[in-house]
């Protein structure tokens, strides 16, 4: 029998034109991924923001579309677009290298800088290009970093930076290495002026440019999987010997050992540094001098016009506070106000129920939790990670969000709502990446006038061999420290366990709150009886003596305001206990806002020393 025909090769026959040429898709159509090698049409391409529709790969972006995409239509003003770089070695065809990249690529220099707007708020911008001499810094590109800077400092206006760069500029040698001070050197007095600076990294950005402006951004956000890092990886390898694990250098990898803020999808660009540039705001001017303004916001219009909204939070305040006045009697003989009633109510129930009962119900599973709290009461809050030293840890939750109109840092000791993220979070048992993180973000807090709000909830910080390694007493002591002296607003409210200095370290505040049923001590129940009378199981016992409850703290001055809590407390019960939390947290704002930084510090310092 013969098979052969039925295993022929299919032979596909070239198609030529009557002159005899090949026909071919016309140049430029197409382009090759070089992440999944897929053949891609290049218009698809730039309506996706230059990221493969394959497979999500990030292509480089010229300066000018990233512009295009971010900015506000017709907002863009270009500065320094003529300034181009000298030659300062003489080095032999650097000038002409230079000539013919200014041709190619239609730019002067590897970055543009200007002032435009984004959702109708103003900042200056720069954006590097990678496709002139890879964005390397020379003398120009410090340059018109520097100046867009320090003009930005004389308008006071935010800064942001799109870092592409291979480094510094070989050809100009020690004046391009100086670029890295002088740049740095205006971002310092950018940020002594009480200015916001945000960096963006995109992919690669390396050597000089990253031990200089690109690493000092009060934000620092990077795209998905951009190569970021002062050497080089090959440059790594060959100095170890040895070949670098898969995502080495990445910005996943960077955002895990804390120094990036946040990823930044290209697609949420416009919108995350919009609702970054609208909670730096700029406030009213009696804010920063005390006089306790609350913060003007700027809201976009639809035609991207500004309009100048004034933030109704100081009005609720004042109903709250008249509502209450009015409601309260002189307490001359046995007449007592409605409120009186109700707290002395809420008194006698604190007392009905034992000390280990609030054990009990605080550390229940189906309690809420850190971030439960934060997405009831800041919806819009914005995550940052890291420590900027070490890495990030996620016992700690802490970013910034806005509480009816004003801009304010929130921190909390984040348990899981279930086994699998109570692992992930070290059953909200903080590092010390943790508590220098929140650290981190209380400093740009005083730095921009914004009360912090720390939500408290562990069984203690982190007892191990790596957390001592890395200085856990230390970041504890430096908590302490460095809270005693912040010069804005602090509120801390232990809303399950406050368990010992883990506690204390986000609970140096002007003043302290505890929910109904949560705890605050020197160490747990069970450690008390276990190190006093050498049996844990005594621990019943141990927290009535310790005095841990909200009503005991209370009464010894060590809390200001208790917080009710329905019977069974749960996520789904917490809406009403949070609408009463916000009554409480903007009355505070209104007293604390009314003082000036000075005030802020001798009023917290007076408070613990009578304790």
């Amino acid at each position: 029998m013969m098979l052969g025909k039925y295993f022929k090769k299919t032979v596909f026959r070239k198609e030529h034109t009557a002159d005899g040429v090949v026909p071919e898709a016309p140049q430029g159509i197409l382009k090759k991924c070089n992440a999944c090698k897929g053949a891609i049409f290049t218009e698809d391409v730039k309506r996706n923001l230059y990221i493969c529709p394959k497979c999500g790969n990030y292509f480089r972006v010229h300066v000018y579309r990233r512009i295009e995409f971010l900015l506000d239509d017709g907002s863009f003003e270009e500065w320094d677009q003529g300034m181009t770089a000298g030659n300062p070695l003489g080095f032999p065809g650097y000038e002409e290298k230079v000539r013919a990249l200014q041709e190619r690529t239609g730019l002067t220099e590897a970055v543009v800088t200007g002032k435009g707007r984004i959702n109708g708020m103003e900042t200056v911008i720069g954006v590097c290009d990678g496709r002139f001499m890879m964005a390397s810094m020379g003398e120009a590109v410090g340059e018109k970093i520097t100046r867009a800077v320090e003009r930005a400092t004389k308008l006071s206006l935010p800064v942001i930076l799109f870092a592409c760069s291979g480094g510094a500029r070989m050809q100009e040698g020690i004046v391009s290495l100086m670029q890295m001070a002088k740049t740095s050197a205006a971002l310092k007095r950018h940020s002594d002026a009480g200015l916001l600076y945000v960096s963006v990294l995109t992919d690669p950005t390396t050597g000089g440019v990253t031990a200089s402006w690109a690493m000092l951004g009060d934000i620092i956000l990077a795209e998905p999987h951009a190569l970021i890092g002062f050497a080089g990886p090959r440059v790594i390898e060959q100095t170890i010997g040895q070949k670098l694990p898969k995502g080495f250098q990445r910005a996943e990898f960077l955002v895990e050992h804390g120094f990036v803020d946040r990823i930044l999808p290209r697609e949420e660009a416009k919108e995350v540094l919009a609702e970054i540039l609208r909670m730096h705001g700029k406030r009213a001017e009696g804010m920063a001098s005390g006089g306790g303004d609350l913060m003007k916001n700027s809201v976009p219009e639809e035609n991207g016009k500004e309009l100048q909204k004034e933030e109704t939070a100081a009005e609720s305040v004042k109903a709250l506070a008249e509502e209450t006045e009015n409601t309260e009697t002189s307490r001359d003989g046995q007449e007592k106000s409605l409120r009186g009633e109700k707290e002395e109510t809420e008194w006698e129930n604190l007392r009905k129920s034992s000390a280990w009962d609030c054990v009990q119900k605080a550390r229940k599973k189906d309690r809420p939790v850190g971030g439960d709290y934060i997405r009831e009461l800041f919806p819009d809050f914005i995550e940052f990670h890291g420590d900027r030293l070490y890495g990030d840890d996620a016992a700690i939750i802490g970013g910034i969000a806005s509480f009816d109109g004003t801009p304010v840092t929130v921190i909390a000791e984040a348990k899981g709502a279930d086994t699998k993220e109570n692992i992930r979070r070290n059953f909200g048992m903080p590092s010390p990446e943790g508590y220098r993180k929140a650290l981190r973000l209380m400093k740009q807090a005083e730095k921009f006038h914004r009360p912090v709000i720390c939500l408290v909830d562990t069984p203690g910080a982190f007892c191990g061999m790596e957390a001592e390694e890395r200085g856990q007493g230390e970041a504890i002591a430096r908590n302490l420290y460095e809270m005693s002296s912040l010069k804005t607003p602090v509120l801390t409210i232990v809303i399950s366990e406050g368990g010992s200095g883990g506690a204390l370290a986000l609970a140096v505040a002007d003043e302290v709150w505890m929910m109904q049923n949560a705890i605050y001590s020197i160490l747990s129940p069970e450690g008390f009886a276990s190190i006093l009378w050498k049996d844990g199981k005594r621990a019943p016992e141990a927290a009535e003596v310790m005095k841990l409850t909200a009503g005991d703290l209370k009464e010894l001055g060590i809390v200001e305001e208790i917080v009710e809590e329905p019977g069974e407390f749960t996520v789904d019960t917490m809406p009403v206990v949070c609408e009463e939390l916000r009554g409480k947290i903007l009355r505070f704002l209104e007293k604390y806002e009314k003082m000036d930084g000075e005030e802020l510090v001798e009023e917290r310092y007076r408070r613990f020393r009578d304790m």
